[in-house]
């Protein structure tokens, strides 16, 4: 009897990224980079934080002894925040940008961007999302205005598709089968936005003539 394989799900993953300020300068650089490491960049922005606001964004890292020093280091000028996106993001990430201090990072990770661009434990050019709670976190601190949702896959994926989706287009594929058209996909385009089950539709009222 032949065992069943599970389908293999796909899910996106999101993560921050920050090209810090002493390396604003190598914006375009980075982000070649990153776009050439399979990462989708899904929103991006160039800010400046408060110290207040630096402080409230490491919080994690409060009555370390570098923590002055960080959230200083960190207002000192404008930043870019992204939100990457890709399979398994987040450690992908955290491989791309290598460990925390450039300096180590320029002896056991020398094409990290961490070893290319930064300068110190402090310096250190990239951030990165530790972890998915991490990144929810901080996305939600650097783009207040994005809502972060689920994205359906396995069998939560095939159930809207199956209610919503393919019966309107197994029948629309079907019409454009039998007529055979010589540009399909304007065809089909004008089949679906005619057929839309959900288009609105306008209600026929009936005039009544005064005598």
């Amino acid at each position: 009897m032949q065992a069943l394989m599970p389908e293999p799900q796909i899910c996106v993953e999101r993560t921050l990224a920050l090209i810090k300020p002493d390396v604003i300068d190598k914006e375009e650089e980075i982000e070649d980079i990153i776009l050439r490491s399979g990462f989708t960049i899904v929103q991006k922005r160039k800010l400046q934080l408060s110290p207040e606001q630096c402080s409230n964004f490491y919080a994690d890292q409060y009555g370390k002894m570098f923590f002055p020093n960080l959230t200083a280091y960190m207002s000192s000028g404008p930043l870019v925040a992204m939100v990457l996106a890709r399979h398994n993001a987040i450690a992908y990430w955290k491989e791309l940008i290598g460990p925390s201090n450039s300096i180590r990072a320029k002896e056991t990770h020398p094409d990290s961007l961490r070893a290319i661009y930064g300068t110190d434990d402090l310096r250190n050019a990239v951030h990165g999302s530790i972890r998915f709670s991490s990144a929810e976190r901080e996305i939600r601190f650097m783009f207040p205005e994005v809502i972060i949702e689920p994205i359906p896959v396995g069998q939560a994926a095939k159930d809207y598709l199956n209610l919503y989706v393919n019966p309107t287009l197994l029948a629309g594929l079907t019409e454009l089968c039998k007529h055979k058209p010589a540009d399909p996909l304007i065809w089909f385009a004008d089949w679906l936005i005619e057929h839309n089950p959900n288009k609105p539709r306008l209600q026929q009222q009936m005039t009544v003539e005064e005598p």
